[in-house]
Formats: structure tokens, sequence, C-alpha cells
């Protein structure tokens, strides 16, 4: 037997940003339902990641990313303080080495502080490795803002609130099928208990599968279904003690920000992620095993800035998905945000491309979210 309800607003996807988005909407007094195909919260990309909170220097001025990045840092930083939950402001080292990379660090810094990223500081090779006496670089940049948290202390923080501004989380609830009308969705629900929902507003936060749910909902052009592509990084820890305490982030590369080195919150070193390009057939079959033999790349990467490091000293830990809006070849894309000022349904926010920094950015998307709906409403 399928039940019926109805709710004003419908979140698809449970993870940082789906939850962050919720959260905000019930903040408003609005009711609202998550919908989560998997059997937890923040089981995707927001368990699969570095778990930095990022300064927002790499982005292009003027981007959604630029933006969210810095406004969301703060928020997030804000919000972690008064909830009492595990942060530290650890800082962050970015370096170069050779002239090369120096000119390019020199523009990351012109572009850091064009966005508004505030302490950073350029230091000589001898100032760096006075912070950091393993480091190798001939110069760095140093992001004071830049820091790490426990992305699931955050997430189920914000589950609470949901739940007690009076939302709901349907989990194992994938949304099968939407159908526009003109005075909201009608929702086909699967899981174990399959449901029909009628929302006056739908958020789409599904990360990697935001595309697919995207074409699942009828009515919308296909015009406004981006293709999917899928950035697969894997990530390594170093056996033994840390012998940094900022994290060391060399100069990015074309689709990510390069085998860098980051701390988890009892000091452990991890290092990632690489870059290797998938095509699964459906998200649902993403094999997110770390194959060893990456790991000869990591060496020579790291060893750029940690020559020291010791052979045999990297063990296989995790892998995550990026959910990209281009392949292999294309330029880096910007957040979207599509809201019916680009498709024409009113009611309903598409979040496609949310990659890193979206875990930062994720208060402040949300709050983005919640004023288009309120100027729709």
């Amino acid at each position: 037997m399928t039940e019926s309800a109805e709710v004003e607003c419908v979140v698809v996807g449970a993870g940082a940003v789906g939850l962050a988005v919720a959260r905000a909407l019930a903040r408003t007094g609005r009711e609202v339902v998550v919908l989560e195909q998997a059997a937890a919260i923040g089981t995707g990309i927001s368990a699969r990641n570095s778990e930095v909170i990022h300064g927002g220097i790499y982005y292009p001025a003027g981007s959604l990313k630029a933006r969210f990045c810095v406004e969301g840092r703060r928020l997030l930083y804000d919000y972690l303080e008064r909830h009492g939950l595990p942060h530290k402001r650890c800082g962050k080292l970015i370096v170069a080495n050779g002239a090369a990379q120096e000119a390019e660090l020199a523009r990351l810094a012109e572009r850091g502080r064009e966005n508004g990223v505030e302490g950073l500081a350029a230091l000589t090779s001898a100032q760096a490795r006075t912070l950091e006496p393993a480091l190798r670089c001939t110069a760095a940049l140093a992001s004071p803002e830049t820091g790490i948290l426990d992305a699931h202390g955050f997430m189920l923080s914000l589950r609470g609130e949901i739940e007690d501004a009076g939302g709901a989380i349907a989990l194992g609830s994938p949304l099968l099928r939407a159908e526009a009308g003109v005075d909201g969705f009608a929702l086909h629900v699967g899981g174990a208990a399959p449901m029909r929902l009628r929302a006056r507003m739908l958020v789409n936060s599904a990360g990697l599968s935001a595309p697919a749910v995207a074409a699942r909902i009828e009515g919308l052009g296909a015009a406004h279904v981006p293709q999917a592509h899928y950035a697969k990084g894997n990530y390594f820890s170093l056996a033994g003690a840390s012998p940094f305490s900022h994290l060391i982030y060399p100069i990015p590369e074309a689709a990510g920000l390069g085998v860098h080195l980051t701390l988890d919150l009892g000091g452990q070193a991890r290092f990632g992620p690489d870059v290797e390009w998938i095509n699964p057939p459906s998200t649902d079959e993403i094999d997110y095993a770390v194959d060893v033999r990456r790991g000869d790349g990591f060496y020579a990467a790291i060893r750029s800035y940690w020559p020291a490091l010791p052979d045999g000293a990297l063990q296989p830990a995790y892998a995550g998905v990026r959910p990209k809006l281009g392949g292999p070849d294309a330029a880096a894309s910007d957040f979207v945000i599509s809201g019916p000022e680009t498709h024409g349904l009113d009611g309903l926010v598409n979040l496609f491309g949310i990659e890193s920094p979206g875990l930062t950015a994720s208060l402040a998307i949300a709050d983005e979210v919640a004023h288009r709906l309120a100027e729709a409403a």
C-alpha cells in the first residue's frame, strides 16, 4: 500500500548541504521533509572528503564558490563554536618550489585577498620552515583561517535542529519520479514504505545523483539537466606520527587541489585526493575501493614538499568522488544553483556540481536557497 501526504517543502539528499538547506527552511517555519535514498545521513560526498574548512583562496573572484566559501566558513566556525562541536583552526600552508610555482602562489594570494580571505601571509622558505621544519619549499602562503572539523558531528547537529523544528528525515526513501504541476510537485518515493507526496517546494541536493534526480522531474526541460562527470579521489594515511601541525597544500592542479596533507582532529595525517576520472553505469555502482598501486604516484607528489617521507609509510585509507559538470579537458566549473528564474518551474531549486568547498559553503548555500524560495513564494 502506498501512503499519500502533503508537505510544504521536500529536500532530496541528506548530505551536509541538503541538511543545511532543510534546517534553513525549517527555521523559517516551513514544513520540511528530507528524502535520503541511503540508510543513514551523510554517507555520500559528505562522508568521503578531507573534512577541511576552506579559506576561500582558489576560486575566481565573483564566483559562487568564492562567495559561498568565505561566507560559509564564517557561518560554519560560528555554528561549530556555538554548538560546541569538534573543530580546529589549525591553518594551512600552500607551498611553492621554483620560480614558476612562486608566480602562481602570488596569483593565488591576490585571488584570496580579492575574495575577502582574512590573514593571508606570504612566507619565505625560512619562515615556512620555522613553522614546519620538515617542509621543503622556496616560498609559501599561510592561510590561518583554514581548519578541520568532524563532518559527521556537524551533520548530526543539523539533523537535530531539523527535527527540533518539526522537520522529518525519511531514510531509505529514493525519489523515483516527480511531476511538476501548477501548484507544486507530485513525488513518487520508493523504499520499504513507498509513498506519494505533494510538495509546494522541491530542492534537489542529491550530490552525485543531482543530475539523475533532475532527469526524473517531469516538466523540467532536458536543457536544464547537466551531464554528470565523476572524478574519484583516493586518500592514503600516514603510518606513524605526523611531523606537521598545519595542513600542507601544493600548487593546485587542473581538476583538484593536488595531493595535499590534511590532519584529522586526532592529529593523524592523510594525503589526497588524486584525480581518477571514472564512468560508472550509475552512482549506485561506484567502486570506492582504493587501488594500492596509485600510492606509487603519491610518494613522488608528497616528496616534492616532504622529502623525508619514508618508503612504505602510506596505507590505503578511503576514496571519494567529486560531482563535476565537465570532463577531464573542461575548465573548472562553478557551483550551479538552478531556480525558477532559469528553468521556469516555480518552487524548484536544483543544486549541481556541489563539490569542494561544498562542506565549508553549506550554510551559505542553504541561506541562498531559502532566500530564493522565500522570494518566489
